[in-house]
């Protein structure tokens, strides 16, 4: 038992003795897009942008009934055009800072954000493009029940933005972290109640 416990703590000092991984460390020295991916400004218009843009996918899905953005209305157009732009320039500022342009593959929340601004661009500017010439399929011209479902997903998608908050609240992230820590023993508990049930379920019926 006190081996166990002497690992564990030595296990802890170890973690706490780990240096912190601080994406910055792998941004330039000098230069103008270091210099603002580092300022605290900076994170916090893009926590901001992120809570309107949580704010603007509630507004379109309630309001916007278009199954694709060339038939929205002009309002529901520019919000979207506005939100692309927006975390395109966010993203590319940050690509920017990379000393090592690969160093971006290192760090999680990058190669997510590149993932998620991937999904905005193919959706907000390629599709738009490609149903400029293609027609809109709500007026019939593609006639692709496909390209339908495709376009819904895509607009599904957005909802995956929202996880962009665990990286500006990582209380947030702890809570999840512990939620999943305890997932063994709450389903071990739910197995021994569903156990006890059905013993008391078959002593009642006899």
């Amino acid at each position: 038992v006190f081996a166990d416990a002497e690992a564990m703590k030595a296990r802890l000092r170890e973690k706490m003795c780990a240096p912190q991984y601080d994406v910055t460390d792998l941004y330039h020295e000098h230069g103008l897009f270091q210099a603002i991916a580092r300022n605290r400004f900076f994170g916090n218009v893009t926590l901001l942008i992120i809570g309107m843009n949580a704010i603007w996918i509630w507004i379109d899905t309630d309001f916007n009934k278009s199954s694709t953005l060339l038939d929205a209305l002009w309002i529901f157009q520019f919000g979207e055009h506005l939100f692309c732009l927006l975390f395109s320039i966010e993203w590319f500022v940050r690509f920017m800072s990379f000393r090592r342009k690969r160093d971006g593959l290192r760090d999680g929340w990058f190669v997510f954000d590149s993932f998620m601004v991937g999904l905005m661009v193919l959706e907000t500017w390629v599709m738009t493009v490609v149903l400029v010439f293609v027609g809109s399929p709500e007026g019939g011209g593609m006639g692709n029940a496909g390209m339908m479902r495709m376009l819904r997903l895509l607009r599904l998608s957005r909802m995956a933005r929202m996880a962009r908050l665990l990286r500006a609240m990582p209380e947030l992230l702890i809570l999840i972290k512990g939620m999943m820590a305890a997932t063994r023993s709450v389903l071990f508990t739910l197995l021994l109640l569903l156990v006890v049930l059905y013993l008391f379920g078959i002593a009642f019926v006899q």
